[in-house]
């Protein structure tokens, strides 16, 4: 059983992780979209090679195959976060709960292949809805349960970190 993510991400948006090396604080938003089709590419080449696995190394950390499928459904969350964000003024985003979705949607069942085109149909998804953007939209607001605040400049930044650092843990960081 994995243990649940309770820390507060968002000082990614301030400095470099420490372990994937990643610094959104840097990184320009409209660097993002292409950051994330490059992200899908990666995550299509270790299917290739057979690297997107079911398997464990680490009873504490997610499987490639899971990481692979939180992955694809932060594209998806984060594409529909945008579009709220540009449809309503400053919305409250719904909580998400991600390990309970990769419980109740059975992350490690899933079929490694069909996974990973998702992800990167996902991914074109969001990173079209980035490249469509007017230099108005970037500045548009919105809220986390948690109470967060970001822009679509912010979320977007701090939203990349996390695939990158999903395939970190896959390649790198996987002990």
């Amino acid at each position: 059983m994995i243990d649940p993510d309770s820390k507060d991400w968002t000082w990614v948006l301030s400095r470099t992780c420490p372990e994937c090396g990643f610094d959104a604080s840097i990184c320009g938003a409209l660097a993002v979209a292409a950051l994330l089709r490059g992200n899908a590419s990666k995550w299509e080449t270790l299917l290739a090679e057979g690297r997107i696995t079911r398997g464990r190394s680490n009873p504490a950390k997610w499987s490639p195959l899971e990481y692979a499928c939180h992955v694809r459904d932060v594209c998806r969350i984060y594409d529909e976060r945008i579009a709220l964000m540009l449809e309503v003024p400053d919305p409250l985003f719904a909580n998400w709960e991600q390990d309970a979705t990769a419980v109740d949607d059975q992350y490690d069942e899933q079929d490694p292949r069909t996974v990973v085109n998702a992800l990167v149909a996902s991914a074109e998804v969001l990173a079209n809805r980035l490249d469509s953007l007017s230099a108005d939209d970037w500045e548009r607001e919105g809220s986390r349960s948690d109470g967060a605040s970001f822009t679509i400049d912010s979320i977007s930044r701090y939203m990349i970190h996390d695939p990158i650092h999903h395939l970190w843990d896959v390649t790198v960081g996987r002990k």
